[in-house]
């Protein structure tokens, strides 16, 4: 299929999915914040993003991003902007963000969290820029130009990923439910929550 080296490719992919970064910090936040299902749409969501930066790879569209400076900072910024957006609104929610009883609004809820994991990968270009200086290390030479390796590796990272992020959300949301009688504890949560996305806007947009 125009693959080399593939176990040596999951290893590696598996590597830099566990290494904290924007998604884990984001999948966590979801996690112990709001309970597992949050952060289940949540990764699920961050993988779709990951999904999308495979098809504007193998469609040749991230590589116009990566060489054109305009298309690359409007990407930066609007992810900048959203982040710092949602930041903003978690330094300003004084409410009790953890509420596991609201059986009302969970198909809302849901989608909330999957299109906020989504946006968050997605308007990140720095994870477009890595795919194309990652995956051409696993693809033959002769079929660089072939769409199908660099979408396979792209369906493989999303898998290791998906995998991962389910596995993290379950365990913090162990954490979520012992803290959930702890008034404090949401006030101070909704607090770091809004930095990290904070700092997290401009880790991207310093990038």
């Amino acid at each position: 299929m125009g693959i080399e080296n593939f176990i040596a490719f999951m290893l590696s992919a598996l590597f830099f999915v566990i290494t904290p970064g924007i998604d884990t910090v984001f999948v966590l936040n979801k996690s112990i914040g709001q309970g597992r299902k949050s952060g289940i749409h949540a990764a699920l969501g961050i993988n779709a993003g990951v999904l999308t930066h495979t098809f504007l790879g193998a469609l040749g569209l991230s590589v116009l991003i990566s060489k054109s400076e305009l298309a690359f900072d409007v990407i930066k910024y609007v992810g900048f902007l959203y982040l710092v957006y949602v930041g903003f609104l978690k330094l300003k929610n004084r409410k009790k963000i953890m509420d596991f009883g609201d059986e009302n609004k969970p198909r809302k809820k849901g989608k909330s969290d999957f299109w906020s994991g989504f946006l968050t990968n997605t308007l990140n270009p720095k994870v477009a820029l890595f795919f194309l200086a990652f995956f051409p290390q696993f693809i033959n030479p002769l079929e660089i130009e072939n769409p199908v390796p660099f979408l396979l590796l792209g369906f493989t990272f999303a898998l290791i990923g998906t995998v991962w992020y389910l596995g993290l959300s379950f365990f913090a949301s162990l954490f979520s439910q012992k803290l959930q009688s702890n008034p404090s504890f949401n006030v101070w949560l909704n607090k770091i929550s809004g930095f990290i996305f904070i700092l997290m806007a401009f880790s991207i947009i310093l990038s």
